[in-house]
């Protein structure tokens, strides 16, 4: 059974920094990459940054430089580094996996709460 396990959310002040992180269990051999997404208020659900196995990384613009997502792959964990938040990242964080197949399987987190204040 796949499961994602996130934890690190919270609440931050504008130019602070939180971590965020997801361990994956579940047939993981079969991982093709993971990642965050967020969904505000209102939105729809938003890639923030992704992360293949080899450690080949993809951010969204508004993250670029500020965000920094790594894995463990001997542990299946992710990570999201966030640093100088704004209040424009407040939002639900959700951690996926895209798994090989065709088309490859997505799963994803219950979700982690980020809030940034001014």
């Amino acid at each position: 059974q796949v499961q994602l396990v996130e934890s690190g959310g919270g609440l931050v002040q504008a130019g602070g920094s939180l971590r965020l992180s997801c361990a994956a269990s579940g047939s993981v051999f079969v991982i093709k990459y993971m990642g965050w997404y967020r969904q505000a208020p209102g939105t729809q659900r938003e890639l923030v940054a992704t992360i293949t196995r080899g450690g080949s990384a993809n951010y969204a613009d508004s993250v670029k430089g500020r965000f920094t997502i790594s894995s463990d792959n001997a542990k299946n964990t992710v990570y999201l580094q966030m640093n100088s938040l704004k209040p424009e990242d407040t939002a639900v964080y959700y951690c996926m996996r895209r798994d090989y197949g065709v088309p490859g399987d997505d799963y994803w987190g219950q979700g982690t709460q980020v809030t940034v204040s001014t």
